[in-house]
């Protein structure tokens, strides 16, 4: 399983791409270093097996490492693009009291959860079906069925626990979540750092085959992280703090 990773590069900086290319898979394979946020050989082979001509893709890697790659969705994996702050809480859950996640990558303000494929077509459904959703915007609103099946998800509702039921306890808990499935595509960092503006990777895949999260474990995660944030208290547009009055008693 992936881990968290912090930012580092073995490759020295300003190394030409012309210098890394005939070295950068031996250091990917190099098992006595330790990688941080660095994709290793097993896991670039795992990233190329989303393309249609993994060698092509490798070895266009290998002649540009430090440039990001563009793979399709839908067949090794599907992508859930969520804003970075919401997108960090639910690693946190994920992590902290949940089974940990598949690779994950920061770019533009977002990250991208790398799921199971099929979670990019059943993740807006459950979450409209919880009610944590925007209502219709997978073609069905709150107490619909959910599509494919007779009911609820497998996993039975989430608990949504004291003070969140209503739309109101709900409204913006959850932001729009972007998912990338069959027929789309995204933009991969590359197996180098980069430009610091870049995409990066915040969990890197390291094996031939990461765990990923389906549709169930992170609509919990989504949930979980939706229930501390209604309940985090927020003061009034345009409240104003009333000083308490002082009371003076007179005595005659």
């Amino acid at each position: 399983m992936s881990v968290w990773l912090r930012d580092e590069s073995p490759l020295t900086p300003g190394t030409s791409d012309d210098e890394r290319r005939t070295d950068i898979f031996s250091l990917l394979r190099d098992e006595g270093r330790h990688h941080t946020a660095q994709v290793t050989a097993a896991g670039a082979d795992w990233l190329a097996s989303a393309g249609p001509y993994p060698r092509s893709t490798l070895s266009l890697w290998a002649a540009h490492p430090t440039a990001p790659g563009v793979l399709p969705c839908g067949s090794t994996f599907d992508v859930v693009n969520v804003p970075a702050i919401f997108g960090r809480r639910m690693l946190n859950r994920l992590w902290s009291e949940g089974p940990g996640s598949g690779p994950v990558a920061a770019h533009h303000g977002r990250m991208l959860l790398f799921a199971a494929p099929g979670t990019a077509q059943r993740l807006p459904a459950l979450l409209s079906w919880e009610e944590w959703g925007t209502p219709g915007a997978d073609g069905s609103g709150p107490g619909d069925s959910e599509p494919g099946g007779s009911g609820p998800a497998e996993s039975g509702p989430v608990d949504s626990g004291p003070g969140d039921s209503g739309p109101g306890g709900r409204a913006g808990a959850v932001p729009p979540l972007l998912c990338h499935g069959t027929g789309d595509a995204v933009t991969v960092p590359a197996l180098a750092a980069g430009a610091p503006s870049g995409p990066r990777w915040v969990v890197a895949p390291d094996t031939r085959h990461p765990w990923l999260p389906g549709p169930d474990v992170l609509l919990w995660a989504c949930v979980r992280v939706a229930r501390a944030t209604a309940r985090t208290p927020r003061p009034r547009a345009g409240a104003v703090p009333r000083a308490r009055a002082a009371v003076t008693l007179l005595t005659t």
